[in-house]
């Protein structure tokens, strides 16, 4: 906004928002982008992109297709391709992505493991069960 670049989101639009305000328990599945502001508990698993948000908090297992962190996330996070941690995201629990950028200052207590090429069957599986009929 105002000429600042939205680093939560490469210009793609985002579909579903969970406001700094909001508490959500359970499970969120969806094809689109999500972000988090408020506070969220359960599982995620989506075919898009997922943001968690400076004041966000997830205690989640989260499958998705690039994560970026600026809030803090307690659980495991499986990208597709990528996993942004940038210098104010906290993550606790293991993580596997593609590829994995953390920012100075960040705050990561897990393992990590780097995957090139995610093993198909479980891409679809994926895909499968976020599919809306």
């Amino acid at each position: 906004m105002f000429g600042k670049k939205d680093t939560y989101n490469s210009g793609e639009r985002v579909d579903t928002v969970i406001g700094k305000e909001t508490k959500f328990t359970g499970s969120l599945q969806t094809n689109g982008t999500v972000r988090i502001d408020g506070y969220f508990e359960g599982d995620i698993v989506i075919t898009g992109d997922i943001m968690i948000g400076e004041g966000g908090t997830v205690k989640a297992n989260i499958k998705a297709r690039n994560c970026t962190v600026s809030g803090e996330v307690y659980g495991d996070i499986i990208a597709e391709q990528k996993i942004e941690i940038v210098s104010s995201g906290k993550v606790y629990g293991n993580i596997t992505a593609a590829n994995l950028l953390i920012g100075e200052g960040a705050i990561f207590c897990g393992t990590c493991d780097m995957k090139k090429n995610f093993d198909t069957d479980a891409v679809a599986m994926c895909k499968e069960i976020t599919s809306v009929s």
